[in-house]
């Protein structure tokens, strides 16, 4: 016992102060890609090489002007909620509209609050004319309904328990899980612990896509969850599908199959990103 008490006051405190501090990042931590749209001279390259799809080129060709050259614009669409973050997308772009970030506080309470969209004209090769306009995609009338009530975080704000629900995951995410547990992240010190069964429950962190056998347990998990209770999807995979998508084995993202109140982007989101989610859904930020 000596010995034990002797070495906890050599190592000290090693529990990190994030969120009161910025979280100590890898300058070589792959984080969310970052677009200028201004100075992006061609987004196809990107949009090849892109795994899950996460940018979407769509050109439009208008009727042709008085030399006979039909104008055409094109309208770009990046989203994180697809994004696996591996930067290809920065390697196809020379020109330097495109680099990753360190950044991973990007939870958020809209799917659609994850999506940018930019527009161009574009001269007869393809490649970006002129900028037109930047701007965010537009909140449906359900995005914005599934903003928390003051009311659950009232009463969710202090103490939380949690059901962790692999719907499909490859376990990325489940190992930065786990690791909020340790001595170095403790979400314990928030009142915040996991729990075995749903029915102890206030918040479902569901991971992975939704696989086809998973659907109907993930219903009952939501069904058998007392309200209030907030719903969080972990991940490209459970916010989007991921490099999955929807397919004969997979439902895509987790909102396929139950209500989705935050949605926190990573492949995996590492364990900072997660407690800044969790925090988030219980209006503790």
């Amino acid at each position: 016992m000596f010995k034990i008490l002797q070495e906890t006051l050599i190592t000290g405190i090693a529990t990190v102060a994030y969120p009161d501090v910025p979280a100590m990042v890898s300058a070589q931590f792959r984080g969310r890609p970052e677009f200028d749209f201004k100075s992006w001279r061609d987004a196809r390259p990107a949009a090849d090489v892109c795994p899950t799809g996460a940018i979407v080129v769509s050109d439009v060709v208008g009727q042709a002007d008085p030399e006979g050259t039909p104008p055409a614009n094109r309208r770009v669409t990046v989203d994180y909620g697809l994004c696996v973050f591996c930067g290809q997308c920065a390697d196809a772009s020379p020109e330097g509209a495109v680099r990753v970030t360190t950044e991973f506080e990007l939870a958020t309470y809209h799917r659609a609050g994850l999506m940018l969209v930019a527009d161009y004209s574009l001269n007869p090769d393809g490649t970006h004319r002129q900028f037109i306009a930047e701007y965010q995609a537009v909140l449906t009338a359900e995005d914005v309904g599934n903003q928390l009530s003051e009311a659950v975080h009232e009463t969710l704000g202090r103490s939380l328990a949690i059901r962790q629900v692999d719907a499909g995951s490859c376990n990325g995410c489940e190992m930065e899980i786990v690791a909020l547990n340790n001595p170095i992240h403790d979400i314990e010190r928030f009142g915040i612990h996991f729990v075995a069964s749903p029915r102890h429950a206030d918040m479902l962190l569901v991971t992975g896509p939704v696989t086809r056998n998973m659907e109907l347990a993930l219903q009952k998990t939501y069904a058998a969850t007392p309200d209030p209770k907030v719903i969080v999807a972990v991940g490209a995979c459970g916010i989007s599908g991921g490099i999955f998508g929807t397919n004969y084995a997979s439902r895509g993202g987790v909102d396929a199959t139950i209500p989705v109140d935050v949605y926190i982007p990573g492949c995996p989101p590492r364990p900072e990103a997660l407690l800044y989610g969790i925090l988030l859904a219980v209006g503790r930020l």
